[in-house]
């Protein structure tokens, strides 16, 4: 069991010691939210998203309720990050604030994406459904590819900064990282499948590590 005056006892895990604020102490389930409903929306809309038929795909129902349940995800991944930051915010140093905050813009932008893909572009699909037969172009496309690139920077950096401050176990910093930059296409089944999982991941990890903890605040 490691303590905060001895941050580095461990060769691989690192985990520090409480109190921790009333946020921290809801990581482990933001996590596992967001990341089960990660998981299951994509699975959902595997066989429904086709890039070539945007009316069809956006006319879907399935596709419609899986969108708006993928942003409730995307709201969840924004407080998963800083209240998994609340764990290991003196072990992980600058870098840490850096991947915290890289992860929040990126996400917020992709979300940002989300939502306009979910109730915009559903509104456009009845109204008017000839503008998605459209390339798009000029600052939505701009809008589109930092959004993709920002997520995936920001969660590769957050699992690189976890993977160094040794709080998290190992695996799961790296599975954070494949996932943050598979996440570049996070709006495409499966591409969001692998952060989703990682997230899953850590979420049981903090659920059990807070369970198993001593009544003063440690976490084993």
């Amino acid at each position: 069991m490691a303590r905060l005056d001895a941050p580095h006892s461990s060769p691989t895990t690192t985990t520090p010691t409480g109190p921790y604020s009333a946020l921290a102490r809801l990581a482990g389930p933001f996590a596992l939210a967001a990341g089960v409903l990660m998981v299951v929306v994509e699975v959902a809309i595997f066989p429904i998203v086709d890039v070539d038929d945007h009316v069809g795909t956006s006319t879907n129902t399935v596709y419609r309720i899986s969108g708006v349940v993928y942003f409730l995800a995307f709201c969840l991944l924004v407080l998963a990050a800083v209240a998994a930051y609340g764990w290991q915010a003196r072990e992980s140093g600058r870098l840490g604030v850096v991947g915290v905050i890289a992860a929040i813009v990126g996400t917020m932008f992709l979300g940002g994406d989300l939502w306009f893909e979910s109730f915009y572009v559903t509104y456009v699909a009845d109204v008017a459904p000839d503008v998605l037969d459209k390339d798009p172009s000029g600052m939505i496309v701009l809008g589109a590819i930092s959004s993709y690139v920002l997520f995936a920077i920001g969660w590769a950096l957050f699992g690189v900064a976890s993977l160094r401050a040794r709080v998290f176990p190992r695996a799961i910093c790296v599975a954070i990282i494949i996932g943050g930059l598979a996440g570049f296409q996070a709006l495409l089944p499966p591409w969001g499948i692998p952060l989703g999982l990682a997230m899953a991941w850590l979420g049981v990890w903090m659920i059990r590590a807070r369970r198993h903890a001593p009544a003063a605040g440690a976490v084993s």
